[in-house]
């Protein structure tokens, strides 16, 4: 089995701080190789990879000194493209972009669909629905009017995430500043519950930061920390009391959700989006419609087992279980 793995290039694979969608496709990527599937990794010139690296991009589009994004992408997918009659499948995890190719090669195409950033691109996907695939990385992102190959949720390597038996009496907000995820909603309810809260993220919307979220940054109550990797992201993720995803948008996945409970957090999510897919009521976290429901969880947050978080992660989030998935679906397509 020949797969190219069509990677992102916003950032390397796997990237070095934020870049969830990067860092899917090297999960995915890693684990097969490690099962003996023959993987072409197609990303960024600076990526890491056990597989075969090949790429025309010298870096992200998205790292400094920036490159034209139009320019690198139709390059990079082309790039793939024209070597398309060497492998068996193409895996698309470059969102709508390569579609605009399928019908110009005879390889199978399977794209996993991240996430819809606008309903303006669902037509590209409405075209090329009869002659590629699609995998959905949850059931509440599947859109209706696209047939799919499978729903796979994505998995996480569990010993990079080590367990904290204890966690803290801090709140933990993680992820982007942007109103989509809630921050402002995060720090109005742990400061009506009376807690800490740390902030790691990375600041893409500015405006909104500017608005209303640095002025309640005082570095005793509302700690921010900017864009967190290696250690310092595990610590954070397994030092909290619970994990505050108070979400304004329906979701698709969310890996800081898994993360988190991989390493004994508890979460604490509006119900929204994949939250339900992800989170067990009541076992895992808690799933509320307001802030104020958040702050009676908040109370009740010592009620949830943090081993049991880890060991449910360990059942339905494995990057084993994620790779068999896609296994499945890659023979059924091929075969």
């Amino acid at each position: 089995m020949r797969i190219a793995m069509l990677s992102s290039i916003s950032w390397p694979t796997p990237p070095t701080g934020y870049g969830p969608w990067e860092l899917v496709t090297s999960l995915l990527t890693e684990a097969l190789v490690a099962r003996g599937v023959e993987v072409t990794l197609f990303a960024t010139q600076n990526s890491q990879t056990a597989a075969k690296l090949d790429g025309v991009a010298p870096r992200g589009y998205s790292e400094p000194p920036h490159l034209d994004a139009k320019v690198w992408e139709a390059l990079h997918i082309a790039h793939c493209i024209e070597r398309a009659g060497e492998f068996d499948l193409i895996h698309n995890q470059a969102d709508f972009m390569p579609l605009a190719w399928s019908r110009l090669i005879d390889t199978p195409m399977l794209t996993t669909i991240h996430g819809f950033s606008s309903e303006r691109i669902v037509p590209v996907y409405q075209r090329y629905d009869d002659n590629t695939h699609y995998v959905s990385i949850s059931d509440a992102d599947r859109h209706a009017s696209l047939s799919y190959a499978a729903t796979i949720h994505h998995g996480i390597p569990l010993d990079d995430f080590p367990f904290d038996a204890e966690g803290s009496e801090d709140l933990l907000f993680f992820g982007r500043i942007h109103p989509d995820k809630g921050p402002h909603d995060a720090i109005a309810a742990a400061q009506k519950a009376g807690k800490r809260l740390v902030m790691a993220g990375l600041v893409q919307d500015e405006g909104y930061h500017e608005r209303r979220v640095a002025p309640h940054i005082d570095d005793d109550r509302v700690i921010f920390r900017g864009v967190v990797g290696g250690e310092a992201r595990t610590r954070a993720l397994g030092g909290a009391q619970a994990l505050l995803h108070l979400i304004g948008f329906d979701e698709p996945f969310g890996l800081s959700v898994v993360e988190a409970m991989a390493c004994g957090t508890p979460v604490i999510a509006f119900n929204r989006g994949s939250m339900p897919e992800l989170i067990e009521h009541g076992v895992t976290g808690f799933l509320v419609d307001t802030v104020d429901e958040a702050v009676d969880a908040i109370g009740r947050i010592r009620e949830i087992d943090r081993a049991t978080c880890r060991s449910r992660v360990a059942e339905r989030f494995s990057v084993e279980r994620m790779a068999d998935d896609y296994i499945k679906v890659y023979e059924r397509l091929i075969g």
